[in-house]
């Protein structure tokens, strides 16, 4: 237990240390709209990862792809801390996203194959308190890291990144001695290398439009193309998959589960949800409301505090009465309401209206994730632990990566024309033009100075005013209060269709729970459920054998 919780807490930190502080990471790198190159080269090589994990950890056991996962993890970590540019940062973050494809997947596969789904609830109390944890220092930390401009001679934000150095070390030395597992290694069994490179055809070229369209053009020549490669990519590793059989990277034949292959589309759409909208709310908290990276990972802690609410008394009561199904419906419904919500902010909202909305979201979150990464482990039978827990992570990661990229997109499509509109809203504004004239704030007085069009210049400066937040939204906290407000106004309604968006997505994961079916769940664990088997399959056989022998 000990050296899956330090897994777990690695995976965990790092999703949510990265948050509040990649703002700040941003602006020092001079490249706010590359962001999402950041945040997407994690997911997508972590997304990809997953199964592959998932199918070799079944193949020739556990143990050793978990200390892989933790190690590269580690080293991943320690590239990032030395990135000098957003793109250089994407790259190590990839390096980083291949061991996190194994931290969380293979944590959970182990938790599976030792305990019952239905008394897997009884120990989500040692997770919970990993997950809670990192959950309440991961913005903490995130933030006060990126507050500082220096730590021991090192920028701040770098130490974001550093922090993981030495809890790797110790995750690899506790799992080394502690973590018992039988051995395992089914022999004659091919590796999916096919199905892992059909993938990546497929998958990377999707998500990289996804991102880029709206600067692209959605029906320019290179998005063109990447729809086309990967549509071919995604038909090709569906070929693969059915040539290749049970030794497939995911297996055709567990979608025959209708149980499992409507529990993956769900996943996928949450994973939209939550990912997506999620990974913007510190965004709103740090530009919209100017709170310091510290300050926004503290006032994250209500959806924090609703998260652990959700998964502690859906485990409790999944234990008490082997029944599982209503948290989804109950989680996704209030996933679906607290993005509404949420898509009501302005800068002028109530904070503690704003942590309302978010312990509603927070909640619905902990209603859902625990309940259906269970379901989905129980849906397939024990020899397929590694690879239903595997999938489910997988689809619940595409969401999330598909989402990332097209919020983000979407945010930074709408926040030049929004924050031009504003602009052009207080230049009729007497008061508004009056601040701005008046003010002996630098800032202002260089935001002034740009609006008014040079000898020979065109105007359309409010426009170019407002794509500079997009290489620096440090600019905002800059400028004084009535002069920012524009800013803050385009920017929150921005962030506004974001959430309008997830809430779509969430609503629509609402409509599909209505429609999964709930199995008993096993009273064994994976490894009990399979060595019961084998006992089972040796006593027929003596049976058998004494049978023909009276």
């Amino acid at each position: 237990m000990s050296g899956l919780m330090l897994g777990m807490l690695m995976a965990a930190l790092d999703q949510t240390i990265v948050s509040t502080s990649i703002r700040t990471i941003a602006d020092d790198l001079n490249g706010y709209s590359l962001q999402a190159w950041v945040t997407t080269a994690y997911l997508i090589t972590s997304t990809l990862a997953t199964p592959l994990y998932g199918k070799l950890s079944d193949m020739y056991g556990r143990k050793p792809f978990y200390m892989v996962a933790i190690t590269v993890f580690v080293a991943g970590s320690l590239l990032c801390s030395f990135a000098t540019s957003m793109y250089e940062l994407a790259v190590f973050r990839a390096v980083q996203g291949i061991g996190a494809g194994g931290l969380m997947s293979l944590a959970l596969t182990i938790m599976g194959d030792i305990v019952s789904p239905r008394e897997r609830a009884r120990y989500q109390g040692y997770f919970l308190a990993v997950f809670g944890t990192s959950s309440v220092a991961g913005p903490v930390l995130g933030g006060m890291f990126a507050g500082q401009a220096e730590i021991l001679g090192i920028s701040g934000w770098r130490w974001v990144f550093l922090v993981n150095v030495p809890v790797g070390m110790l995750a690899i030395a506790v799992v080394s001695k502690v973590l018992k597992l039988p051995n395992t290694h089914r022999s004659g069994v091919r590796i999916d290398w096919g199905g892992v490179l059909a993938l990546i055809i497929g998958l990377v070229p999707l998500l990289i439009v996804a991102e880029q369209g709206r600067e692209w053009g959605w029906s320019s020549p290179k998005a063109l193309a990447c729809f086309v490669i990967g549509a071919l990519g995604v038909a090709a590793f569906i070929g693969v998959q059915a040539k290749m059989g049970d030794a497939a990277l995911i297996p055709l034949r567990i979608f025959r589960n209708s149980t499992f292959a409507l529990g993956t589309v769900i996943s996928f759409v949450v994973g939209t949800a939550m990912f997506g909208g999620m990974s913007l709310l510190p965004q709103y908290l740090q530009v919209v409301r100017g709170a310091s990276p510290t300050v926004a990972g503290l006032q994250m802690l209500p959806m924090v505090v609703g998260l652990m609410i959700g998964s502690v008394s859906s485990g409790q009561m999944i234990s008490r009465t082997g029944r599982y199904r209503i948290f989804p419906v109950v989680g996704s419904a209030l996933i679906t309401v607290g993005m509404f919500l949420l898509h009501l902010l302005t800068p002028d909202t109530h904070m503690w209206l704003v942590m309302v909305f978010m312990w509603i979201t927070g909640l619905g979150l902990g209603c859902i994730m625990q309940p259906m990464t269970v379901a989905m482990q129980n849906a397939l039978p024990p020899k397929d632990m590694g690879v239903s827990t595997a999938a489910a992570t997988f689809f619940r990661q595409i969401g999330g990566t598909l989402g990332v990229a097209v919020f983000l997109s979407i945010l930074f499509a709408q926040l030049t024309p929004n924050i031009t509109d504003e602009m052009h809203a207080a230049a009729k504004n007497p008061e508004y033009v009056h601040s701005l004239a008046t003010s002996t704030n630098p800032a202002d007085m260089a935001l002034a100075k740009s609006l008014v069009p040079q000898p020979g210049q065109a105007p359309g400066q409010a426009a170019a005013s407002a794509g500079h937040v997009l290489n620096d939204s440090s600019i905002i906290q800059q400028l004084s209060s009535t002069v920012a407000r524009p800013f803050k106004v385009g920017f929150a309604e921005s962030l506004s269709t974001v959430f309008l968006s997830a809430m779509g997505a969430a609503a629509l994961a609402f409509v599909l729970v209505l429609f999964w079916k709930e199995v008993p769940l096993r009273a064994a664990g994976g490894l009990q459920a399979q060595d019961k088997k084998k006992d089972d399959e040796e006593e027929e056989i003596g049976s058998a054998a004494a049978a023909h022998l009276a």
